[in-house]
């Protein structure tokens, strides 16, 4: 009996100490205190659930995420909750970044748009990067079979 008593006794110091250590985690303070992040995260559990049981109900997983939209709905949803619970537990420095790399984004899409839509604008970044082309004449160093002589011996 006194064997049942020590790991009794050693599991209450187990539990102890991982209650300390969740109450000095600055992230699972987060998530008691945070209703917010919370519903984040049981939005997409839920979300990803659901979509699950739709991938799951025999037509096979390739074809619901292709095909299904509501299954692609389920999943937008539930990798939109986890971003914003990640933001949330990031704090706000992560926003700027993603503002910035918007942008950049956007002005790579821009560019390529513009040089795919404007023949002169492509010309001129091609003539930047590889150099001008050179134009030049083509002439032929071979005669054509009209005007060439004849050999000696040839009747005509």
């Amino acid at each position: 009996m006194a064997s049942k008593k020590k790991k009794a006794a050693k599991a209450g110091a187990g539990a102890v100490a991982a209650s300390r250590a969740a109450r000095s985690n600055p992230y699972v303070q987060r998530l008691v205190e945070d209703d917010q992040l919370r519903d984040n995260l049981r939005t997409a559990y839920e979300s990803a659930r659901k979509a699950y049981e739709r991938m799951s109900n025999g037509k096979g997983p390739a074809k619901a995420l292709l095909d299904d939209k509501k299954t692609q709905r389920e999943l937008r949803e539930a990798a939109s909750s986890l971003r914003e619970a990640a933001d949330s537990l990031r704090g706000a420095k992560a926003k700027k970044h993603r503002r910035r790399r918007g942008r950049v984004i956007l002005l790579i899409v821009a560019a390529g748009a513009a040089l795919a839509l404007s023949e002169g604008l492509r010309k001129k970044v091609l003539d930047a990067l590889f150099g001008a082309e050179e134009e030049f004449e083509y002439s032929s160093t071979t005669t054509s079979s009209s005007s060439a002589p004849q050999p000696a011996g040839a009747a005509t």
